[in-house]
Order: structure tokens, then C-alpha cells, then sequence
């Protein structure tokens, strides 16, 4: 029976991949009515299963969760979800866009998926593992089962705030230009701590969806590796799950949704010791940025007219000493690009983007708009695995740029590409 399901699911799969689609053509105008419907799952791994750092062997509290909406008006449906996982990858992000798409009335480009990166997480990378089969189908459900019950959306929110002792460098530079040691999303070694926050985007962005004067769903965007500590066996959405639970309790009418921004080089290890007691404080300061960018958010109306979705595909460089062997290295002889993401809504740009970026390209799209409101949400197909800048390559010390599957080439690539879909001036 499981063959079946695969054979038919992977046949689905084809099927969708092998349509000719318009990505980014709307052909709507005022008077189509937009709407937004919302959905979550449950993807918490069952007792017994083997997570990339430690066989699950209890459950958190708190369970992990794909939240996600669908946002229907302008042109094929647009889909976008998070999910508290450490990653999904090359076929398994294939297979996730094809079967949210098909659920949705869409193609897989108008489709982000994109994950936290908690690490007592699952990790999709293997589309013959029962329980991420067993995702897909749920969440495919979900997915069909939210149209039902979509609400119209007349006005968008714009808010966001500092957030304060959560984010800092991951890689502390000394006088010499070079990296001092590596700083991690947790640091037990006082004088690592006491290095300068460093590089980092402090600014939460909150955008939201409403009907009137009531909210449907809030989008948050942050720039951090989301881990207090990790390796238990105990799946656990981590402190940015936490905060976000924290906010839906605050407005629990509009689902709160996650995303992590371009945060490879960033964690919260100058402010986190590992202590147990951290999860709770780190979860507390998010929440209070999540807050405040709330209550400085703005509305404005919103028309159908004023909703763009923008795919930019891209083929990044690969390391072949780390990469020539693996599925990566074949699904790019292949001619498999990554798709760049843009979804316009009036004076707003919010992009969605492969791997583990770096911080710096969260803060030069936002320095290339600086007349728009841009956020940014990283960690979509992972396969890349981190995305340094080219600089970084040559600082030495680090460890992202050590492990990365690009090379430094991916940096102009990447942000060409950014420039374009922000439509930035040369």
C-alpha cells in the first residue's frame, strides 16, 4: 500500500512538473476579490524516530507545527508556510511545493516553503521516509480544507521593532580582520560572551492580513538561528516557537506564523549560555519585539491590483570537492536552479530564499529599497546548506564557510538576483 501511495504521489509530481505554467502574470485588476485562508498541522515525529541530532525519545510541551496561509485574487493561488523543522531539501522541497500546489489550485513556483531550523527537528531529505510521507498527505489536506473557509482580505499591516539581546554574530571579528573563534547559538566561554554584538539586522518585521478591522494572519520575519539548546531527543519548536505561541495567545483570532530570516551567521550565543532557564527568557524577548512591531503596525487597503508574485530561478555555484557526489551536485548537472521569491504587496517586498543565507543579504536588499518595506525569510530548500558572503570565505576561523556546498561566486549571483525581483535601481 505504501508503494502505491508513493508511486502515485511521485506520478503527481511529474504530472505537475511537466505543465507549462505563467509564474508571475496576475491578469487581475480591482475587482477581484482577495482572500486569504490559513492552516496548521501537527509534525511532531513519533517516539522512536531519528532526527539528525538524537532518536526522538519524548515529546515538549509543546509540539511542532507547518503553519502556513493561502492567499487567493491575484492570479493563481499563493501559498506560504513554515514549518518547525531543521530543514528540507533537493526532492523533498520538490515534492512539498508540488503536493501544497495541487491541494491549492497553484503551480509550485506561486508555493514557499520554507522551515524555522530548530534542531531537535526532523529533517526531510529523503522522500522514502514514512513520516515526511505522511506529512506531505496531511498537510495536503490542510491545505485543500482551508479554501473552504477563506475570508476576505481589504486591508495589509505593516509593523516592526528592535529586538533586544537575542541576535549576534556568530563569527566575532578581531582587529586583524579575521575571525576571533566561533560563537555559537549558545556560548559557555565568558570572553567569547563579552565580544560585541556585532553584525546583525535587530529589526523584527511583522506583516499582516486583515478583513476589516479584524486580523487573519501575522507574518513575523527575524534574523537569528532559533536554537537555546539542543541535542535532548525531545522535539521542541525552541524559543521562537515559544514567543510565537506567546503572541497567539495575545491575539488567538489570527494565526501567528514564523519565519527565520537570513540568520546562518547569526545566533543568540553572546546572550545565551546554554543554561535550561534561557529558553524562557530568549522566548520572552522575541515575544516583546513581536509585540511592539504589532502595535507599530499601519494598515493600508489592499486590492488585488496592488498583489504581485515574482519567481527569479537561479543556478548557484557549487563546491565540487563537497558537493560532486551527492544529489545536490546531480539535480545541478541537471539543470535544477533555485527559485528566488517575491511577494509584492504595495509598498512591500517580501523575499523568500534558498539555504542558510548570511545576514549581509537581508540588509543589502533592505539598503537597495530603502523606500520600501522588505523583509525576508530564509531557509527554504536547503540543499545549498550555508550561503556565505565571498568575503567571508577569506576571513578564516569560521565554520559556515568551512562546511558551505557554493562557492564564493554565489554571492554576485545571489544578489543580481535579489536586485531584480526588488526591482533596485543600478
Amino acid at each position: 500500500m505504501k508503494r502505491i501511495l508513493l508511486f502515485s504521489f511521485l506520478l503527481l509530481i511529474t504530472m505537475l512538473f511537466s505543465r507549462a505554467v505563467a509564474v508571475t502574470g496576475t491578469n487581475t485588476t480591482d475587482k477581484a476579490e482577495v482572500k486569504v485562508s490559513v492552516f496548521d498541522i501537527d509534525v511532531t515525529p513519533p517516539i522512536g524516530y531519528k532526527m539528525p541530532y538524537g532518536t526522538m525519545v519524548n515529546s515538549y510541551d509543546m509540539g511542532l507545527r507547518a503553519k502556513g496561509m493561502v492567499l487567493q485574487g491575484a492570479g493563481q493561488p499563493i501559498v506560504l508556510v513554515a514549518f518547525d523543522w531543521i530543514g528540507i531539501k533537493n526532492e523533498c522541497e520538490d515534492a512539498f511545493k508540488a503536493a501544497i500546489a495541487s491541494a491549492a489550485g497553484t503551480v509550485p513556483e506561486r508555493v514557499a516553503v520554507h522551515v524555522i531550523h530548530q534542531h531537535d527537528a526532523p529533517y526531510a531529505n529523503n522522500m522514502k521516509d514514512s513520516f515526511v510521507l505522511s506529512v506531505v498527505q496531511r498537510l495536503e489536506t490542510a491545505v485543500k480544507n482551508s479554501l473552504a473557509k477563506a475570508v476576505p482580505v481589504t486591508h495589509i499591516g505593516l509593523g516592526a521593532a528592535e529586538v533586544y539581546k537575542v541576535a549576534s554574530t556568530r563569527r566575532p571579528i578581531g582587529p586583524d580582520g579575521k575571525i576571533v573563534a566561533p560563537r555559537y547559538t549558545s556560548c559557555s566561554d565568558s570572553a567569547l560572551r563579552a565580544q560585541p554584538e556585532g553584525l546583525i539586522d535587530p529589526m523584527l518585521s511583522t506583516v499582516s492580513f486583515w478583513n476589516e478591522d479584524k486580523p487573519v494572519a501575522i507574518l513575523n520575519y527575524y534574523a537569528s538561528h532559533p536554537q537555546s539548546y539542543y541535542k535532548l531527543g525531545i522535539a521542541c519548536p525552541d524559543f521562537p516557537g515559544i514567543a510565537r505561541f506567546m503572541r497567539q495567545l495575545a491575539i488567538p483570532d489570527a494565526l501567528n506564523i514564523y519565519f527565520t530570516g537570513a540568520g546562518a551567521n547569526v545566533g543568540a550565543g553572546k546572550y545565551n549560555d546554554g543554561s535550561h532557564e534561557m529558553r524562557g527568557i530568549l522566548a520572552g524577548r522575541l515575544a516583546d519585539g513581536m509585540k511592539r512591531a504589532w502595535e507599530n503596525t499601519k494598515r493600508f487597503p489592499v486590492a488585488a491590483s496592488g498583489i504581485k508574485w515574482t519567481v527569479e530561478p537561479v543556478a548557484l555555484p557549487l563546491d565540487s570537492a563537497r558537493s560532486s557526489k551527492g544529489t545536490l551536485w546531480q539535480r545541478y548537472k541537471d539543470g535544477k536552479k533555485f527559485d528566488l521569491q517575491c511577494l509584492a504587496l504595495n509598498n512591500a517586498r517580501i523575499l523568500f530564499m534558498p539555504g542558510e543565507l548570511f545576514v549581509e543579504y537581508q540588509l543589502a536588499a533592505k539598503k537597495m529599497r530603502p523606500d520600501l518595506f522588505v523583509a525576508m525569510a530564509a531557509y527554504s530548500d536547503l540543499g545549498p546548506g550555508y550561503i556565505p558572503t565571498a568575503e567571508a570565505f577569506a576571513q578564516g576561523g569560521g565554520y559556515e564557510e568551512t562546511v558551505s556546498n557554493v562557492t564564493p561566486a554565489a554571492e554576485a549571483v545571489l544578489m543580481k538576483a535579489i536586485s531584480k525581483l526588488l526591482d533596485a535601481k543600478k
